[in-house]
């Protein structure tokens, strides 16, 4: 058999443990062919097409082996002519073929995942670039990989700015809640995850758009190609059931960036420390019921609702004059930074206060920008 397109698959190792049956069953098939074992690549991928008659990429691969009984292959869709689904195919095997042969470091872990609030069992982090879903478990607020899955994303790519571009939006975002099939169209599959975009920061971004989720697929496809939807987050039907296993609607986090940025667990626990001395001095100073103290922790491009900075500081005097004594409380604390901006963050928490005239439980999203080396708070929404 000649050199071809499979050659690029000599390099197969095992599956990953978070890898899906699918993913392994198409890439031993890949390397069975990659080493002259026709007959056992075929049995593999005719296994994997009886299971799922409607896998476009394993139907695909299955044509080729057979043609490969008369021609040698030369290129995944032996069909002698371009075609622009057919790189779509191509690239659908590159990816999760990929994710198969390409180890992710085992001493490294997103750079975002700083702590993860205590209730959220497991967070998710999409890489548009691998066209993958990875699953954290929280593990007393450091991350663990346990699972990841093949996605599909928005037709145009990622960032998304406006409604209808077909772009899959970057950013830190929230499952509210699940669709079931039977409030959605087939289009939809197993059923749809909503997230919580736009969320605050899109908004004051101007970004539009609304009902990106993470879903399933049509009855009649098995799964997408890496860029075909209209912005959401697309899974085959099975892995989006298994993927359900890991979410909490309200609580589960969801990352979305372009690649992931890794960084070792030292480089994590320096980022996090930083951050949560800036968390606990802002406290600490709000406490004091010095508001000069207090609004230095705050941009003076800060906004909170409809209050700039200067109305949010003369709200904070007016307050604070009336207050003998102060204590605020933070619990459920996440840490994250945000995808692209290693110097911008989402800070979430259940903030606890009381004084001597009120007492009340909050939860909060602050996003916060490093300016000239400090932390300071630049938006903050109460929830």
């Amino acid at each position: 058999m000649t050199r071809s397109w499979l050659a690029a698959f000599l390099l197969l190792s095992s599956a990953s443990a978070g890898a899906g049956e699918v993913d392994r069953q198409l890439a031993s098939s890949l390397l069975a062919v990659s080493q002259s074992r026709l007959p056992e690549a075929l049995d593999t991928v005719d296994q994997l097409t009886r299971t799922h008659p409607n896998f476009r990429l394993a139907q695909l691969v299955k044509g080729d082996l057979l043609l490969a009984r008369a021609h040698p292959l030369r290129t995944l869709g032996n069909t002698g002519r371009a075609s622009g689904e057919l790189d779509q195919l191509r690239e659908e095997a590159r990816q999760r073929v990929r994710a198969l042969t390409e180890t992710l470091p085992n001493d490294k872990v997103p750079a975002y995942l700083l702590k993860l609030p205590s209730d959220a069992q497991h967070v998710l982090v999409v890489d548009a670039s691998r066209s993958r879903l990875y699953v954290y478990e929280n593990r007393a607020g450091l991350p663990v990989r346990v699972a990841d899955f093949y996605v599909t994303i928005g037709k145009a790519g990622i960032g998304k700015r406006k409604e209808g571009d077909n772009r899959t939006p970057v950013g830190i975002y929230t499952v509210n809640g699940y669709k079931s099939p039977r409030e959605l169209s087939d289009f939809y599959g197993s059923g749809a995850w909503t997230l919580n975009y736009p969320n605050e920061w899109d908004q004051r971004q101007g970004r539009t758009g609304h009902g990106i989720w993470i879903h399933g697929s049509p009855s009649d496809t098995y799964s997408r190609v890496p860029r075909a939807s209209e912005g959401c987050v697309v899974l085959a039907n099975d892995d989006l059931v298994r993927l359900g296993s890991y979410i909490q609607a309200g609580k589960t986090p969801v990352v979305i960036t372009e690649s992931i940025d890794w960084v070792a667990y030292d480089v994590l626990d320096a980022r996090r420390a930083e951050l949560s001395s800036a968390l606990d001095t802002w406290r600490a100073d709000w406490e004091s019921r010095d508001v000069n103290r207090l609004m230095a922790h705050y941009s003076s491009q800060f906004r909170s609702g409809k209050q700039d900075f200067s109305a949010f500081a003369a709200s904070k005097r007016r307050v604070n004059a009336s207050k003998s004594w102060i204590k605020i409380g933070l619990d459920r604390v996440g840490l994250m930074l945000y995808p692209d901006r290693p110097d911008f963050a989402l800070v979430s928490f259940e903030q606890n206060y009381q004084s001597n005239n009120l007492s009340d439980r909050t939860f909060k999203h602050q996003f916060w920008s490093r300016e000239d080396g400090r932390w300071k708070i630049l938006h903050e929404t109460s929830l």
